[in-house]
């Protein structure tokens, strides 16, 4: 079952790995991604994406899609009283429009194409990252996020950059479940639109199913070093090997 997981053609630098090499290796970074998200509330598709893109483009983004859905669930099981309600309902509806986009795209590009896609979106979700500029929150700039992230979520299953960005100066607690709360609504959207698409099949499922355990662990982990680690570190290390991996994914596209 598991030799059946990653396509022989697919493995670009990592040649003919054994599939549980492969499986492995998206675990952890599976993990390290939900520990991170369940820290700063974002975080795991950051990680995730460009790693498995490496493994099996053509996984991507069904099976990360479908693990990240979790995380949202078990981080509102602890924090929904600080979901900022009045702002999702205004960036969820937006994020529908925006996933119909998404799904246009997975459906044009091909494996490849799409793998460089991912590195570039990627490498903008950093870049909005670092961006310290102020965004008001208003109507206007929540459908705008959620317009964005809707389609960057579906494309790449990088979709959380755009909403972090409005929510950087509110209270670690809403802006982790604020941003659950419209993690839930979109992933579970996105899905059901790639499956209506025809973009998501039975290997990418599957794929997606073994790797939820892993997003527990990592939802654990993060909760107990959540008050131990220092932000600021984080947040560098975390950016450094996002931006190290979108790179070595477009060389990857690029050489191919």
């Amino acid at each position: 079952m598991f030799a059946d997981l990653f396509t022989p053609t697919a493995h670009g630098l990592f040649g003919q790995l054994d599939a549980w090499v492969l499986l492995l290796v998206a675990a952890v970074a599976v993990l390290f991604g939900a520990a991170v998200q369940s820290m700063v509330g974002l975080g795991l598709g950051l990680v995730a994406a460009p790693v498995i893109s490496f493994l099996d483009p053509t996984l991507m983004p069904g099976t990360l899609l479908i693990t990240v859905i979790v995380l949202p669930v078990l981080t509102l099981v602890q924090e929904w009283r600080h979901v900022d309600w009045h702002g999702m309902l205004w960036a969820m509806p937006a994020r529908v429009p925006g996933t119909i986009a998404g799904v246009g795209v997975v459906a044009l590009l091909d494996p490849r194409a799409l793998a460089a896609f991912i590195g570039v979106m990627v490498l903008v979700a950093v870049a909005l990252t670092l961006w310290s500029f102020k965004v008001r929150i208003t109507r206007s700039s929540l459908v705008a996020a959620g317009l964005l992230s809707g389609f960057a979520g579906t494309a790449t299953s990088v979709g959380g950059p755009p909403m972090a960005l409005l929510y950087q100066n509110e209270s670690p607690e809403k802006v982790r479940a604020s941003l659950a709360a419209f993690f839930l609504f979109g992933g579970v959207f996105s899905v059901v639109a790639l499956a209506v698409g025809g973009q998501i099949d039975v290997r990418t499922t599957a794929a997606g199913i073994i790797l939820i355990p892993f997003v527990g662990l990592g939802f654990i982990l993060g909760a107990r070093v959540r008050r131990r680690v220092d932000p600021g570190r984080m947040r560098t290390i975390l950016l450094s090997v996002v931006t190290a991996s979108a790179l070595g994914l477009l060389g990857q596209a690029v050489l191919r």
